[in-house]
């Protein structure tokens, strides 16, 4: 009896302990449950963001998915790359963004630095992806631009004596085209080619080129020695074709028919102040009697004059009226008489 009341106590024990662990089991399942889910709420409500040492962008504003790595829930982390950080308003600029002004830029959207956690580089360098267009590309559009737009009937050709500098384009922006013009300088023997940069349709930069012209262009040239007072003619000089800085004058022309100045050795190039008109040969001299002479329709006035000087027909010279012993100022006519400036 006592053998089968032992086995029925222990046996009651046995029960009690299974009992126990059924019942404690569930319990702890419930308490690991509940911390697996405490920890997945304490990292779905953390960040974990990577900033590199430096990044290209494609546009100007800056945000802070666009310059680093964000790791956590994906509703914080949406909310996190929309974050502002600047802009780059200036093609080629470079923009430094630290630790601290990361941190600050969250907690202004409401994520503590305790609810962050940086890795990588201390600070990120952003620049702009963009391209150049170069001084060589703005001087080969000016000088198509001439070609097509020649700027005078006479200029040949040009040289190029002031390019402009380089512009950045920034990759943000539209399709970009060009828009050239002459513009007037007052400088005969320079051209200057502006070429307004466009954007769509908003003009982003003004580059200027500059080209000395070269112009084709005549000179009268000596065949012989011309002595002082000589006749220039076809048999004396010639005419040669030049290229010039300067255009000839509107109104140039042979200078046939002019006297020189001065003896003009052969091989000399003749410029204007070595010629001179060929004058007519006097016809009234100093102290010689003269007719006073005034005629107008229906009347006729002479009177008695003297010159006060050499003359030939066409100049005007001082006469002194013998009647009125006046001195007047008279226009000699090719008769030689002599008629007043009323």
């Amino acid at each position: 009896m006592s053998i089968n009341n032992n086995t029925k106590t222990k046996g009651h024990k046995s029960i009690r302990i299974f009992t126990a662990c059924l019942v404690m089991i569930p319990a702890l399942f419930c308490r690991a449950s509940a911390n697996n889910k405490t920890n997945q709420s304490q990292a779905d409500s953390c960040l974990k963001i990577y900033l590199p040492r430096e990044v290209t962008i494609k546009n100007s504003n800056l945000k802070l998915g666009q310059v680093s790595i964000i790791r956590g829930s994906e509703t914080l982390v949406a909310r996190a790359e929309e974050i502002a950080l600047g802009r780059i308003s200036v093609p080629g600029q470079k923009i430094v963004i630290d630790r601290p002004t990361v941190l600050s830029r969250l907690a202004c959207n409401g994520i503590p630095a305790s609810k962050v956690t940086l890795t990588g580089s201390e600070e990120t360098t952003v620049k702009q992806q963009n391209h150049t267009i170069s001084s060589s590309e703005f001087v080969s559009l000016a000088n198509s631009f001439l070609e097509k737009n020649p700027p005078g009937n006479s200029a040949c050709r040009w040289t190029l004596i002031r390019k402009p500098k380089d512009f950045v384009v920034s990759a943000g922006s539209k399709e970009i085209s060009f828009s050239p013009r002459l513009v007037q300088t007052g400088v005969t023997n320079q051209a200057r080619i502006e070429i307004a940069v466009l954007s769509g349709i908003n003009k982003i930069a003004v580059r200027q080129v500059t080209f000395a012209l070269v112009y084709d262009c005549r000179q009268a040239v000596t065949k012989v020695d011309i002595p002082e007072g000589g006749i220039i003619s076809p048999e004396n000089i010639k005419i040669e074709n030049i290229q010039s800085n300067n255009s000839d004058p509107s109104e140039w022309k042979p200078p046939y028919g002019l006297i020189t100045k001065r003896r003009l050795p052969a091989n000399t190039v003749i410029h204007p102040n070595m010629l001179g008109s060929l004058k007519s040969p006097v016809i009234v001299k100093r102290n010689q009697n003269v007719v006073i002479r005034i005629e107008r329709p229906g009347f006729l006035i002479t009177a008695a004059g003297k010159t006060m000087q050499d003359g030939s027909a066409g100049e005007y010279i001082k006469v002194r009226n013998m009647d009125s012993q006046r001195i007047i100022l008279a226009r000699i006519s090719e008769d030689g008489s002599v008629e007043p400036v009323l």
